[in-house]
């Protein structure tokens, strides 16, 4: 298998700033966002597994969207980029707000 090229400071610095935004905007979704965080790392497969302490099968299953990760592997996986397990809502807040008006208390009702 061919080595990869190693990234730049500043490719590594864009690809995070890439994550960073689709995570804050509801778009980084697993299996996918494994992938694109080793990427972003710069890593291959068996250097990334080597890092987050997983076997390049167990990987390999992740990317593919085969295999169920633990939280505690998922926590070791975005710890770089500052990220914690949560719930997150699908809809943006506008979405979630849309056919809403103020009731009488100052609540949102229902239209």
């Amino acid at each position: 298998m061919p080595k990869k090229r190693p990234l730049t400071r500043d490719e590594k610095f864009d690809r995070r700033e890439v994550i960073a935004r689709r995570a804050a905007d509801g778009s980084l979704v697993l299996p996918e966002a494994i992938r694109d965080i080793r990427n972003a790392l710069g890593l291959t497969q068996a250097d990334f597994a080597d890092k987050f302490g997983l076997t390049r099968i167990q990987l390999i299953e992740l990317e593919k969207g085969r295999a169920n990760p633990t939280q505690e592997t998922l926590a070791r996986i975005g710890k770089p980029f500052g990220f914690v397990l949560g719930f997150v809502p699908k809809a943006k807040k506008n979405q979630l707000t849309a056919g809403m008006s103020d009731g009488p208390s100052g609540n949102s009702v229902l239209k």
